[in-house]
């Protein structure tokens, strides 16, 4: 399953290229993140085709700004680091009656300082993954209502910079590489696809993780040292974006172009638990891919080991565990 579809799209083709044509007319989606990025551009181009799109946020009114004059779209109150907090987002969705037809967790941290939540878990771990696998638990009453749901994991390339770690998930015995953490977390969320689509089936509801690709003007990398870009070769001394390496990057709307793909494509109507890239379902890295630094293009391709089937169910159980969810997807 894990190979391109030749679904005629491309690294330059945008969110707005992917859906044309497509009716979203009575569907209601959630897409976290939907305020900002690639996040906010998701938000734009499926309430523009029709969907009603609700977007939690933790900055409610930095959120009311960005989502200004977009119509079909409804803001609340949700902290992805805080599980009283989606445990309260998902309580009043619920109360609403709605089916969901599209749930993208598409908000992510990354090149943080070790920080732990409120119960030891590594923050990365904590928002890009853990959050994602609680909301859908909660959410999963409304995912099997609509009768075809799709839930898209926003994950990353980054996901290659490392396995996960179940020996030591939460960096207690090994010292503390925030890209590594990032790429556990990004691991994880492959992962947790592979289960979920697994344990969807029953119930039409699909599940895909997603590559956006390198993208220019997103706010992930503001915590980020600038002598961390500079030694990967991607700024000049003065900390400003080489243009070689800019003129490979993508914009935001095609960076948001995957995401959109995999929550709408009737190509997929038959096919999840795939990671996808470029709008299509990428090629699984056998280590026949060339990766280089100064190249953002050549980081696609997935990696086994965030696919296999036995880590994604040892994965569930360990979730499960430091969640205190018994997620049972029945």
């Amino acid at each position: 399953m894990q190979k391109p579809l030749g679904s005629g799209f491309n690294a330059a083709s945008t969110a707005n290229d992917v859906i044309q044509g497509i009716d979203l007319t009575g569907k209601t989606a959630i897409v976290t993140g939907g305020n900002t990025g690639i996040g906010l551009e998701t938000t734009k181009v499926l309430a523009a085709a029709g969907a009603t799109v609700l977007v939690p946020a933790r900055d409610i009114e930095k959120a009311r700004k960005n989502l200004q004059g977009i119509a079909h779209v409804e803001l609340e109150p949700m902290d992805l680091t805080n599980p009283t907090s989606i445990d309260a987002f998902a309580e009043r969705f619920l109360a609403s009656g709605r089916p969901l037809h599209l749930l993208i967790n598409n908000a992510g941290i990354m090149w943080v300082p070790l920080r732990r939540d409120s119960r030891g878990i590594e923050s990365q771990l904590a928002t890009n993954y853990l959050g994602q696998f609680q909301l859908v638990a909660r959410l999963w009453p409304a995912l099997k209502k609509a009768n075809g749901a799709r839930v898209v994991n926003v994950s990353s390339f980054g996901h290659q910079m490392a396995p996960f770690n179940f020996e030591d998930p939460n960096f207690e015995q090994r010292e503390y590489h925030t890209l590594q953490g990032y790429g556990q977390s990004k691991t994880a969320s492959n992962l947790f696809t592979v289960e979920l689509d697994e344990r969807g089936k029953h119930f039409n509801i699909k599940a895909y993780s997603v590559h956006p690709g390198s993208i220019n003007g997103t706010e992930l990398g503001r915590e980020a040292p600038v002598e961390l870009f500079q030694q990967m070769g991607f700024c000049d001394a003065q900390g400003n974006i080489l243009p070689e390496v800019a003129a490979k990057l993508k914009t935001i709307p095609q960076g948001a172009a995957t995401t959109v793909w995999c929550a709408t494509s009737p190509l997929l109507n038959d096919l999840g638990g795939v990671y996808c890239e470029d709008a299509d379902v990428a090629e699984l890295d056998a280590g026949q891919i060339e990766h280089r630094h100064d190249d953002p293009s050549t980081a696609r391709g997935v990696q086994p080991y965030s696919l296999d089937e036995a880590s994604a169910k040892q994965l569930w159980t360990l979730s499960e565990q430091m969640t205190a969810i018994a997620f049972l997807a029945n």
